[in-house]
């Protein structure tokens, strides 16, 4: 599957939005991708993750991590992908990201981190932190989209996505849209 295969799902699944909106990192974008509405699709969303899990297979994963809400679907069809665990991390009452529902990651277990789309990496680097208070070191970083254009670095841990794009985001303070009023949306799941 080709990227632009890929591109021209999101945009006929309507997941591929224009607008002012503040994304989960905080910052502000005039495109948004709500991988939501392509991932409603069952089917969609098994084809596109057995494309993904195929650069995955060689790292023999235990168990594949889904930050809530964005990545347990895509933590879940991975993991089917790949004949493996789908758990997911999720916040606490704090903002904490943390284990919950009775989820455990074994000592020494292959993991990959799995999301919908990625502009720093912040969830993904926060379930990265949680896992080494364990020892855990992941695999591989997963996702549908890498919105950084291919910027993101998570400290030497393989990283891969079907889609890179780069989307520029903005602080608040110096974001055009901003400025020019453009009423701002938020679509993600983080408060």
């Amino acid at each position: 599957m080709q990227e632009m295969e890929i591109l021209d799902l999101f945009k006929k699944t309507e997941a591929l939005l224009s607008g002012h909106f503040k994304l989960s990192s905080g910052r502000h974008s005039a495109i948004y991708l709500q991988c939501a509405l392509i991932l409603q699709n069952p089917i969609i969303s098994a084809r596109l993750c057995a494309v993904l899990a195929k650069k995955f297979v060689q790292d023999a994963p235990d168990v594949v991590i889904g930050p809530a809400m964005g990545g347990i679907v895509i933590a879940y069809e991975l993991a089917r992908a790949l004949g493996t665990r789908a758990i997911f991390t999720e916040r606490d009452a704090d903002g904490k990201m943390t284990l919950r529902r009775g989820f455990m990651v074994p000592p020494g277990s292959n993991v990959i981190i799995a999301e919908d789309v990625l502009t720093t990496g912040g969830s993904a680097k926060e379930v990265m932190d949680l896992l080494k208070q364990d020892g855990i070191k992941p695999v591989g970083i997963a996702s549908l989209v890498d919105r950084s254009g291919g910027t993101l670095d998570f400290g030497g841990v393989k990283y891969e996505s079907l889609l890179k794009i780069s989307v520029p985001s903005f602080t608040p303070e110096e974001c055009p849209l901003c400025k020019e009023g453009l009423p701002l949306v938020k679509p993600g799941s983080r408060k």
